[in-house]
């Protein structure tokens, strides 16, 4: 096992959350270093030289479905303060493009809540991170809850 350090946490929070064209690449950990490689099918490990994604010895960090992030605008919404910007932050999430009119409404109406939104999803997305790890038994359980208990979810104004 690895001290949690070792991982790029971001790194892995991204292959969490990379939902686009899943079955051209997977984003690989190798467990003796911590580093994160990505696969192709055309170009395997390195680029060059196709390998069967069955054939590599390390662990494949597969997305999380979309609703897990989605989740984490709603939990966000509903710590915001500003009852009007609650409200109009909850319309910007129901139905498809949630994601993108989301973001659409903090840039055009709430850009003082973009930096709270920012630390909120990233501090989430970093705790998912070290979840993954954990379950991979990559890290042992007292390095991830001490990691949850300095790392807790940012006020949101």
């Amino acid at each position: 096992m690895l001290e949690i350090e070792r991982f790029n946490l971001d790194e892995i929070a991204f292959a969490l959350s990379d939902q686009s064209l899943y079955d051209e690449h997977r984003h690989l950990i190798d467990p003796k270093t911590g580093e994160i490689v990505l696969w192709t099918r055309e170009g395997g490990v390195d680029g060059t030289n196709p390998v069967d994604l069955d054939d590599l010895d390390l662990p494949v960090i597969r997305p999380l479905p979309s609703y897990v992030w989605y989740q984490d605008m709603a939990d966000f919404i509903d710590l915001v303060s500003d009852d009007r910007a609650s409200r109009r932050l909850s319309r910007a999430i129901n139905g498809r493009g949630a994601f993108r009119r989301f973001k659409d409404e903090l840039n055009e109406e709430y850009p003082h809540l973009l930096q709270p939104w920012y630390d909120f999803r990233d501090t989430r997305a970093a705790r998912r991170a070290v979840e993954w790890l954990l379950d991979e038994s990559l890290i042992d359980g007292v390095a991830a809850d001490r990691f949850f208990a300095e790392h807790p979810d940012p006020p949101v104004p």
